[in-house]
């Protein structure tokens, strides 16, 4: 059965945004009293909250698949829609988010941090809020936005001061069990040890915290024994503590050549970019089972040689509890150190999604499907609108064209090339696709073909002025013309007379 769970991959939907209502108002002698469709509600967003009581994704292994609350419809009578409840969903301290490509989105590294992971979609618009002075009884509502959906990955990293490492059955156990309160399974054999436990340790008034992980073996960097993958729990931590068995009766195995293959699976580990290699952080050597006779007289043959490379070295026993107060301060004093040397926390809550600020901008990007050259909208307004709108109503989609025109749209599709009757997708993927029709005059007369700006097509004044004399010219002979004729017409009335 599983019990420990530190990387699991979450299914997000955060809830849809209600639809807003159509409505008119009706009241005695005033069947036509003007819109009264309210608004639709927003839908719950997802959040990521650290909580220091939650030490395992174990709950998220289980239920991988989580839903926030959708937002409810808008109605008649200026009744707007129920907002949906947001989604808080704990993880432990020291979890990292990825999104699908495995790129870090954040390091939740303090209690307390909220992330906002998905995003509630926006309320539609009811008429009510849709009329102006040009439009006054608007016969149409906008839609729910969808709310985010998709897939992000959390991986804990244990936070500790102090990472215990070393062979398996080297004692790691039951020296944290010696020095804290806690209980991990200890037993005599290998690999007793399958998941980072973790230890409060009182040193005096100072308190700092050790993390027990599962025996390294020689190999372990090419996947022998359980491999490194419970390094990352280490990646956090200020000090390492080498737990070396002076007791071993393995054929081969001394305590120098045991921390020689440590120290070498762990050069062998990569650390995330920015943080000091395990190797070559503040290290400790513990020469452990010193209660047996034989493994007493070893440790005190071996600690010069240690002492010669440059650690401190003690002599410890879990069973009987020799050496542990030295140890434990010495530990107490080196991760005091440490502390002074980090940087404060950052900020404490975040979002994930891109700033407001930039949520008007929009890119248009020229594709070829199937030989024919169509030219993809992809923009946060752009799509939300289209989402937006009810493509059935006639209002609607005159409406979405206005806001596309302010917007710019159909300024940027004429520079990129596109013409009257060009193919227009809005939106990754199949997305909306549309005859482009410009709704501006000068930008249909643009995209006809016909620049009224071209130089060669605009009449000069002295043009303009010669045409207005020709035709004061012509004016003037059908003048003459009409007189001579009517001259020509007395003459012969006369001669009949």
């Amino acid at each position: 059965m599983v019990t420990f769970v530190d990387q699991v991959t979450l299914h997000l939907k955060a809830g849809n945004g209600g639809d807003g209502c159509t409505s008119i108002r009706r009241e005695k002698y005033k069947p036509l009293a003007g819109p009264d469709g309210a608004d639709g509600g927003d839908g719950g967003s997802i959040y990521l909250v650290t909580d220091p009581n939650v030490t395992t994704l174990l709950d998220y292994h289980h239920r991988p698949h989580r839903a926030a609350e959708s937002g409810g419809s808008g109605a008649g009578d200026y009744r707007n829609g129920a907002r949906g409840e947001d989604l808080y969903l704990p993880v432990p301290i020291g979890t990292v988010v990825k999104d699908h490509r495995g790129n870090v989105l954040a390091d939740l590294a303090e209690p307390g941090m909220e992330l906002l992971v998905a995003e509630g979609g926006s309320g539609g618009l009811g008429n009510a809020a849709l009329a102006s002075r040009k439009r006054i009884a608007p016969a149409f509502h906008l839609l729910g936005v969808p709310g985010w959906s998709g897939d992000v990955t959390l991986e804990l990293k244990t936070v500790a001061d102090v990472a215990l490492v070393g062979f398996p059955s080297a004692g790691k156990s039951s020296l944290i069990a010696a020095m804290s309160a806690a209980r991990p399974k200890i037993a005599d054999y290998p690999f007793t040890t399958l998941h980072p436990n973790l230890g409060v340790v009182q040193a005096g008034q100072m308190r700092y915290t050790i993390a027990d992980v599962p025996g390294l073996i020689e190999g372990a960097s090419q996947g022998k024994g359980l491999g490194l993958e419970f390094l990352r729990h280490v990646e956090r931590c200020s000090a390492l503590l080498h737990v070396i068995d002076c007791a071993t009766l393995e054929p081969g195995r001394d305590p120098l050549s045991d921390l020689k293959v440590i120290l070498g699976e762990l050069e062998a580990y990569e650390v995330p970019a920015g943080q000091t290699p395990l190797h070559e952080r503040p290290q400790l050597i513990a020469l452990n089972k010193v209660d047996v006779p034989d493994a007493k007289e070893l440790a005190e043959f071996v600690k010069a040689d240690f002492e010669a490379l440059g650690y401190p070295v003690f002599l410890v026993s879990s069973a009987t509890t020799e050496g542990l107060r030295e140890l434990n301060f010495a530990l107490a004093k080196l991760v005091t150190e440490e502390r002074k040397t980090q940087i404060p926390a950052g900020q404490k809550r975040f979002s994930l999604l891109p700033q407001k600020q930039k949520d008007s901008g929009f890119v248009i990007r020229p594709e070829e499907i199937g030989g024919e050259p169509v030219f993809r909208i992809i923009g946060a307004k752009p799509e939300r609108w289209v989402a937006q709108t009810m493509f059935g109503n006639a209002d609607a989609v005159s409406y979405l064209s206005e806001r596309l025109q302010k917007l710019g749209v159909e300024d940027a599709l004429y520079k990129s090339g596109a013409r009257r009757g060009s193919t227009v997708i809005i939106g990754e993927g199949d997305g909306v696709v549309f005859d482009w029709d410009p709704l501006v005059s000068s930008v249909a007369e643009l995209a006809d073909g016909v620049d009224p700006l071209d130089g060669n097509a605009r009449r000069t004044n002295q043009q303009r002025r010669q045409e207005y004399y020709d035709m004061m010219d012509a004016r003037a002979r059908g003048r003459a013309e009409r007189e001579a004729v009517r001259e020509s017409s007395v003459f012969v009335e006369d001669e009949i007379e």
